[in-house]
């Protein structure tokens, strides 16, 4: 498949990889099988991949672009670098581990186009076993997120879950939420002149969370559709190491700091701290016994 100079596309999809195996190669596939009636840039971002998977794919859908970089800077660095690398009106960031499942990017842009407010526009997303994954969330309130945090691993039916999860909602339906998974985001490039790239202190894990936080505080709408789906295979390239459980649980202290730890919650950021790397240590304990 060809595609036209990127200059003359109306979507680009940028997609960061770091040793992602064959799973790059699969998306790549998928977005060439369902195109749909689009002018697309693809931009492969790789960071430093070691197991070759950026050159065994791009040899496989030589149409898409490639930028290989000396280190791996991180998944916001990586793909602001591609945001800024299209001048293309709409921008796709794309996680290498999914796969395109029903409808086309077409129908994706044909959404974001309906909706000239939503800021970022989510599919709902499958796990690899076909059901649902809970896409499409509120901001929870600090007590939701403990609870979750805690129990939703453990006893996944708690209250805290079942009100973060939005359970209820089948996800048939087009609707508002808070945010959206990062595994796929489509923005269009007005949203970023407004309120600016994508947070590089978040080096990996809450960026989805902290733009979509900006967008909504600018007043732009975050929608997630039913028209695409996609398969996504979490944590092909990070993972559930203690490093980057830490990783994680430092990235959320990031964000609670910024946005909701204001007025008298600056007083509760060292609980805030604690509260985060407990969970952090409690779910690679948990990992550890269950053989993982």
């Amino acid at each position: 498949m060809s595609l036209p100079r990127p200059e003359a596309t109306e979507l680009a999809v940028v997609i960061v990889n770091y040793n992602t195996g064959d799973y790059l190669g699969r998306c790549l596939a998928s977005l060439g099988a369902h195109r749909g009636d689009v002018t697309l840039d693809v931009l492969v971002i790789d960071n430093d991949s070691h197991d070759g998977s950026h050159v065994v794919a791009m040899a496989s859908h030589p149409w898409a672009r490639l930028v290989e970089n000396a280190d791996n800077i991180g998944l916001s660095a990586a793909w602001n670098q591609g945001i800024r690398q299209t001048d293309a009106p709409y921008v796709l960031l794309l996680n290498p581990d999914t796969e395109w499942w029903k409808g086309t990017l077409a129908g994706y842009l044909a959404v974001a186009r309906d909706h000239p407010r939503a800021g970022i526009v989510g599919p709902l997303v499958r796990n690899p076993d076909g059901t649902v994954y809970p896409s499409g969330r509120p901001f929870p309130s600090v007590v939701d997120a403990v609870g979750h945090a805690f129990l939703g691993a453990v006893k996944p039916d708690n209250a805290f879950t079942r009100r973060y999860h939005m359970e209820g909602w089948d996800r048939t339906t087009e609707r508002e939420v808070d945010w959206v998974s990062g595994a796929c985001m489509l923005f269009p490039r007005k949203a970023f002149d407004e309120v600016g790239l994508l947070d590089e202190g978040f080096w990996l894990y809450g960026e989805e969370l902290d733009i979509a936080t900006r967008l909504r505080e600018a007043g732009w709408a975050v929608l997630f559709t039913p028209e695409v789906e996609i398969i996504h295979q979490i944590g092909v390239s990070t993972g559930r190491s203690r490093r980057t459980l830490a990783m994680h649980s430092n990235s959320i202290y990031r964000y609670y700091r910024k946005h909701r730890a204001r007025g008298w919650r600056r007083l509760t950021l060292p609980l805030a701290w604690t509260a985060l790397r407990l969970r952090a240590e409690t779910e690679w304990l948990r990992g550890r016994l269950a053989g993982r």
